[in-house]
């Protein structure tokens, strides 16, 4: 018989504190984890009136209206606490000071001045969906969008069969100063992505591939990460299934393309998570050298909606769910290669 998650206690048949503090330990890592990602879903249906309340409502509530005959645009609707004491639903008009102008949706003719502490706006759900149908008709998503995913997918292909040939040497061949070598491919793990920046740019510079996505994809080509992680999976591969390849003749590219590659998917599978969702979220080096914008990549396209005076958040929050998206079904779908993967390197 399959027990419910949420009856598992430490104690068969009765509830101790451990087992309070550690389903509240987990809900409040649900909270922290998912609790930004459904803010920003839920605030991308609001309108921008919406976004600029206070205090900020979690979900997309908006104004009521109504639409009263005589009056060219729809009014606002309010709860009205009357003078006897009663309370009735009413539109308002305008407002003067202190007081608003307030009549009767049913008797338009009539109007009714109440002090405004004595009003209360009558709100509804309401979901803006032309935040997304709107900008795809002026935002060149589409662009953007192939621009991110031809980074994206080129990069990736070339950080996998450089952090592999990498890999492989590091972990199969045996010479002078090896461990040397994996010392300060490690070690520079601990520069700074800003104290290279400009020396890279310079050197992209000279190579003229400004405003072009290969200025974006080469720089970050090669990752000690990837070259450690997939290094400690390969020293797991039986060393006589390779010495069997080389006396049957196989070149060392034979023995890496169809021996070692095959036999190390699973922290190639790891590794290729990693590198999409790092080049598809990446913002600072592709700010840095693409000034056109037909070679923006999906990242710098969302500074369209930031201005000098205003910032458009209704579109951007959209935008950056429509942005993640795409990495969030790769995560949903791969994410069980991970823990595999990692756990066969022996990271931590």
């Amino acid at each position: 018989m399959t027990v419910s998650l949420f009856r598992q206690t430490r104690h068969p048949g009765r509830i101790g504190w451990t087992d309070i503090l550690s389903y509240a330990y987990l809900a409040l890592g649900v909270v922290l984890m998912f609790g930004p990602v459904l803010w920003l879903v839920l605030s991308s249906l609001k309108t921008p009136a919406a976004l600029l309340e206070f205090p900020p409502s979690l979900l997309p509530l908006t104004q009521k209206t109504v639409t009263v005959p005589g009056h060219a645009q729809p009014l606002e609707l309010y709860r009205v606490r009357m003078p006897d004491g009663t309370v009735r639903e009413l539109a308002q008009v305008r407002r003067i000071g202190i007081q608003a102008q307030m009549l009767d949706p049913a008797d338009p003719a009539t109007i009714i001045r109440v002090p405004i502490e004595a009003r209360e706006p009558i709100r509804e759900m309401a979901f803006a969906w032309s935040n997304y149908t709107e900008p795809l008709q002026q935002f060149a998503f589409g662009r953007y969008f192939s621009n991110s995913l031809i980074v994206t997918i080129v990069a990736t292909i070339i950080t996998l069969i450089i952090n592999s040939m990498a890999a492989y040497a590091l972990a199969i061949y045996e010479f002078r100063g090896k461990a040397l070598m994996l010392l300060l491919v490690i070690g520079t793990l601990m520069i700074p992505i800003t104290i290279v920046l400009v020396p890279v740019f310079l050197v992209i510079t000279q190579m003229g591939l400004n405003n072009s996505l290969w200025a974006v994809i080469l720089p970050g080509a090669a990752t000690p990460t990837g070259v450690f992680l997939l290094r400690q999976y390969m020293l797991t591969l039986p060393r006589d299934l390779i010495e069997a390849a080389r006396m049957d003749k196989a070149s060392e590219w034979q023995i890496y393309a169809r021996i070692v590659l095959p036999l190390t998917l699973p922290a190639l599978a790891v590794l290729a998570i990693f590198s999409i969702m790092w080049r598809w979220n990446e913002f600072l080096w592709p700010l840095a050298v693409l000034t056109k914008s037909e070679v923006y990549t999906l990242q710098i396209g969302l500074n369209a909606f930031q201005g000098e005076l205003q910032t458009q958040w209704h579109y951007l929050l959209a935008m950056t769910v429509m942005t993640l998206a795409p990495v969030a079904l790769v995560f949903v779908f791969l994410q069980r290669f991970i823990t595999t993967g990692i756990a066969n390197t022996g990271m931590k």
